[in-house]
């Protein structure tokens, strides 16, 4: 392939092209297992229904390509109130992963491509913060998400998007995830290179979830 365009967002890589015209963006992470990481995350994502990039192949171990679409938006500032409304269905889908990046440092982590408000990228979640760092014993079996991507001041973007959902917009985005069979994220996450240990944590995510359906 060869690179028909730069970098996009903080980590370096840029667009491909093959020789099929197809466009793909690559980008190169610090280690494998944060490759595996947002591979892990882009699978859950995808099992809860909720709308993100194609992820394919890389050619090497600490590389995620995705597909890539034309946007049509690409900031959460851009959205008109009926998309944000499709955006907070998945704050769910978002705690439950720990994406803390899920509406992005600047606002640019939701876009829009043929009408759909999607997530642009999951390196935030899981077990890693979008620059690398391991989130440690941040990212444990209370899903606090729920509440900080609605209320914490470090994270306007998000509180722009999440933080006047009624408490009826928040059990529905909650039930997105708790509807999910535990041996489908299992499956999800041991058929994509990450561990028991982590399959558990999140089906106990995922129970701590449904504890605050009311």
């Amino acid at each position: 392939m060869r690179k028909v365009g730069g970098q996009m967002g903080t980590n370096p890589g840029g667009v491909f092209q093959d020789e099929t015209g197809r466009r793909f963006h690559v980008k190169s992470l610090e280690s494998p297992a944060h490759a595996r990481n947002e591979i892990i995350a882009a699978r859950l994502y995808q099992l809860a229904g909720a709308p993100t990039l194609a992820y394919v192949a890389a050619k090497q171990p600490n590389q995620v390509a995705t597909a890539f679409i034309a946007l049509e938006k690409t900031r959460v500032s851009q959205l008109t109130d009926a998309e944000r409304r499709q955006a907070q269905h998945w704050l769910g889908v978002h705690a439950w992963t720990a994406n803390w990046d899920a509406a992005g440092y600047d606002g640019d982590n939701q876009g829009v491509a043929n009408g759909v408000v999607m997530t642009l990228d999951v390196g935030g979640a899981l077990a890693f913060r979008a620059q690398g760092d391991p989130k440690g014993k941040a990212f444990g079996t209370c899903v606090r998400e729920i509440d900080t991507l609605r209320q914490d001041a470090d994270n306007p973007h998000a509180i722009r998007l999440f933080g006047d959902m009624s408490p009826a917009a928040i059990n529905a985005a909650i039930a997105v995830v708790t509807r999910i069979p535990d041996a489908a994220i299992r499956r999800a996450v041991t058929g994509n290179g990450g561990t028991s240990a982590l399959a558990d944590k999140m089906i106990a995510r995922k129970a701590d979830m449904a504890r605050r359906l009311t």
